[in-house]
């Protein structure tokens, strides 16, 4: 592997505080693919933080473009089973002996060995080569990364849920546009041609005026119950630094790698799973990106027994309104993953990869000439590099990803909680209630809350 120095900006963990400081007066660079994508020197350097199970979708495809280069593969784990799926062996060297087989098989010569793997992202975000990053990292590093990649010039596609929380949501804002950053939040749905015909079909008021939306999210998985039991740490897994900022906890194979979902320190259960994505076709197909729900009650929501290892809910049941009136139901139900719109004159449907409706007609109906049409994108990566590029905003810029993930922190704050709470979308704050206000930010613990203290500040 490549070494590079770790006399540059961030790179010493032992003295990354002080260095974090000095990042504060570091250039913005400018990356190469904005001057043109025609020679190998101008593609897009891209490096991928994250090598476990997200990265099976990422890497293909972003490494498939021409003008893209994959430099760099950044994980804590250096390679192991125990994802999503029992035959998956990831990791940074996998996936970097993923990276450099698929540009050797390019290559005349059938050799490359251009792409290095780090534990370390710090060293990743030194490196100046590097135009972008691509983070899939479990949610509550996103924040923090995100913030550094922007104050080091580095354009993101950072995986939903944008944020752990609604307070880490504001800081990513923030960051992306005072260092004039392009983000794309990875729920790519906005970017598929069946959700945007719903969508075109509702704001052009096929089902009439919209009464009431569906969410429909994930069951989650059933996990160690009480009496679960510490592991000992996997040879080659940086575990301390896989927790980062979340609170010390023992480790276990449920709690790391594809798992972390299911627990409150480090996400949001299947409602920042795929109720992201669910909320996310919602907040498109209504066209309120701006103008999110007002309000939010549990009404039913199920969450494991005291002892279980697993922390976020097991069945999903939130309801919210916007006020304009119309009542969105998040819950757990079959098939799985979906949103569903119900009007005064018909309902429509995105589940399980296909459109349904009320009455064929709606299903064939034409959107005329006059009619809203909205912005094209077939494939959210692309779209991603379009935008770093041409420096114009991508189809979910950082604004819009916040607050899908804020409604799905909202959601979970009001069924933990087990009251109506009422949101003041202008200060993204809860109407007198100091309990759910004080659920919008999480303390990160030593020494990452000194680091999130300089990415405030910046």
């Amino acid at each position: 592997m490549k070494q590079i120095s770790r006399q540059g900006v961030g790179t010493s963990r032992r003295g990354f505080l002080r260095a974090s400081a000095c990042l504060l007066a570091a250039p913005c660079w400018v990356p190469r693919s904005v001057f043109g994508a025609g020679a190998p020197s101008n593609r897009i350097h891209v490096a991928m933080i994250g090598a476990g199970n997200q990265s099976r979708v990422d890497l293909p495809a972003v490494i498939g473009f021409d003008d893209v280069q994959v430099l760099a593969v950044c994980d804590v784990n250096r390679g192991s089973g125990n994802y999503a799926r029992p035959e998956d062996f990831l990791g940074r060297e996998p996936v970097r002996d993923k990276v450099n087989a698929y540009y050797a098989g390019k290559k005349e010569t059938g050799q490359y060995q251009g792409c290095d793997a780090y534990s370390d992202f710090r060293e990743v975000l030194d490196r100046k080569d590097v135009d972008a990053v691509v983070v899939t990292l479990p949610d509550h590093w996103h924040a923090l990364l995100t913030v550094l990649a922007c104050r080091a010039g580095k354009d993101v596609y950072c995986q939903k849920p944008l944020s752990l929380t609604i307070h880490d949501g504001q800081q990513m804002v923030k960051a992306v546009r005072k260092h004039g950053r392009i983000l794309q939040t990875g729920s790519q749905y906005r970017s598929n041609p069946q959700v945007r015909r719903v969508a075109e079909l509702v704001r052009n008021g096929r089902i009439g005026q919209v009464k009431r939306v569906t969410a429909i999210v994930n069951e989650s998985g059933p996990g160690p119950g009480p009496g679960w039991q510490p592991m000992p740490v996997p040879d080659g897994f940086d575990y301390e630094t896989w927790l980062g900022p979340a609170p010390s906890a023992p480790y276990h194979v449920d709690r790391c790698l594809y798992r972390f979902r299911f627990h409150l320190d480090y996400s949001g259960g299947q409602i920042t799973n795929t109720g992201h994505h669910a909320l996310d076709i919602v907040q498109f197909v209504l066209g309120t990106d701006q103008t999110p729900p007002v309000e939010f009650e549990d009404v039913g929501s199920i969450w494991p027994p005291a002892g279980h290892l697993y922390t976020t809910a097991m069945h999903t049941a939130f309801r919210a309104r916007y006020a304009n009136g119309i009542e969105l139901l998040c819950r757990t139900q079959d098939p799985g993953f979906g949103a569903r719109f119900e009007g005064t004159e018909g309902w429509i449907q995105y589940t399980a990869k296909k459109v349904e409706a009320s009455s064929e007609s709606m299903l064939t109906s034409e959107i005329g000439p006059d009619e809203i049409h909205l912005p094209v994108s077939t494939n959210h990566y692309r779209n991603w590099l379009d935008s770093v590029r041409s420096r114009q905003e991508p189809i979910e810029p950082v604004e819009i990803g916040h607050r899908t993930a804020s409604i799905c922190h909202c959601g979970n704050i009001a069924m933990r909680l087990k009251r109506r709470l009422q949101w003041d979308t202008a200060s993204e704050a809860f109407v007198k209630d100091d309990d759910a206000n004080g659920m919008r930010r999480r303390t990160y613990r030593e020494p990452w809350n000194k680091l999130a203290e300089y990415t405030e500040s910046s």
